[in-house]
């Protein structure tokens, strides 16, 4: 199943005050939307993104964007959200169509892993999925800066994102309520007849609005949670073949690696590091070398199932930091794309990936070229998922 997620960034975000927009300005040391994207980039169900950004915004995007995994080149949007979605849609109705697609405000950056998935279940049984939470105080209509009448809060729910819905149903609704002025896409599709699924939210999930909006987004990331450091370390040995793979980059050598996977050191050492600080034990456990269906198998497919277990753990990786032990090949001209690659694997900012290279001057099993080891150390937040 194909799900794009829309990612809906043209606002001017004036109720924050003064500066950049609201969706670039700097939470914790990073933009407000580079955290929504990386967000939807680390979910293993999203095949591709696509911003809708103001044009005078370009370079701020792609300097808040760069190295995020699966984006699309961003569009353009309209005066208002509604436009600006359909300029989204109707840029993702071109080629590879996306079956599903969730719709989601550029500054709410701390939609959660949890939300995405419950919201892309819940359209096995809807058309459309809407985050909302469910109003708990008790709600008054003011009347001349005086209290006024209760007002009867069951049955009401607070609107949040993402939207998920069926591609082709959400389209047609946007079509036939083009010129219109809805503020969310459930309307949207409500007034084409599309039944609406409510998916419990999340309070985190806030949209940044204002000033002290983004004070609040500062506190939550800089309270912390729990953090866990694990370490990995694997060997392999030297074999025929003309290239290694190494942190998921096929590199050229004069010899290959022998494994009963594709050998690479890089990853299982990176795998084995998230798996120790969640404590669910080694790639053995999970990936064990007697079983013929891992024979000649991925290492990324290990790396992402880690990951993947990572988060529903409710951990995040903050930092993940490979050094490569070998006398050859040369791994310098390889770095880049073995960080980006990790990065889109485990999902998270390249820059929250290091990938170095070291020699042992000649000495031990490496030194004389027998093999090549690597060591990872993974750091992991927990309960900010």
């Amino acid at each position: 199943m194909k799900v794009a997620a829309l990612i809906v960034a043209a606002g001017r975000g004036s109720r924050a005050g003064p500066g950049a927009p609201k969706q670039y300005r700097l939470v914790a040391g990073e933009p407000v939307l580079r955290r929504t994207l990386a967000a939807f980039a680390g979910h293993s169900a999203i095949s591709k993104i696509l911003t809708v950004i103001h044009p005078e915004d370009a370079a701020a995007y792609e300097a808040a964007a760069q190295g995020i995994a699966k984006l699309r080149p961003a569009v353009p949007g309209g005066q208002t959200r509604q436009a600006s979605v359909m300029a989204g849609l109707e840029a993702l109705a071109g080629a590879d169509v996306p079956e599903i697609v969730l719709i989601h405000d550029g500054a709410r950056p701390f939609v959660s892993h949890r939300l995405i998935s419950d919201c892309i279940s819940a359209l096995a049984s809807h058309d459309g999925a809407l985050a909302a939470l469910p109003l708990t105080d008790t709600i008054r209509r003011g009347a001349g800066g005086l209290a006024g009448e209760t007002v009867p809060r069951d049955g009401l729910w607070r609107a949040q994102t993402p939207q998920a819905f069926r591609f082709r149903s959400i389209l047609e609704a946007h079509r036939a309520a083009a010129g219109q002025d809805f503020t969310d896409d459930a309307a949207v599709a409500a007034m084409a007849g599309i039944d609406v699924a409510l998916v419990t939210g999340d309070e985190d999930n806030f949209k940044i609005t204002s000033a002290a909006d983004i004070e609040r987004a500062e506190r939550m990331l800089m309270r912390g949670g729990e953090t866990r450091t694990g370490m990995g370390y694997d060997v392999h040995r030297f074999g025929p073949g003309d290239h290694v793979w190494l942190c998921g980059v096929k590199v050229p050598h004069t010899a290959g690696l022998e494994g009963h996977s594709d050998a690479d050191v890089g990853l299982h050492a990176l795998t084995d590091a998230i798996l120790g600080a969640i404590g669910a034990g080694d790639i053995g456990k999970h990936f064990p070398p007697s079983d013929p269906q891992w024979k000649g198998a991925s290492s990324d497919r290990f790396l992402a199932h880690a990951a993947r277990l990572a988060r529903d753990a409710g951990a995040a990786v903050s930092n993940a930091d490979v050094t490569l032990i070998c006398e050859a090949p040369k791994i310098s001209p390889h770095t880049e794309a073995m960080r980006a690659r990790i990065a889109d694997i485990i999902g998270v900012d390249v820059s929250r990936v290091s990938v170095k290279a070291t020699t042992t001057e000649g000495l031990g099993f490496t030194g004389r070229r027998e093999g090549i080891a690597a060591q990872a150390i993974a750091t992991l937040r927990f309960g900010q998922t």
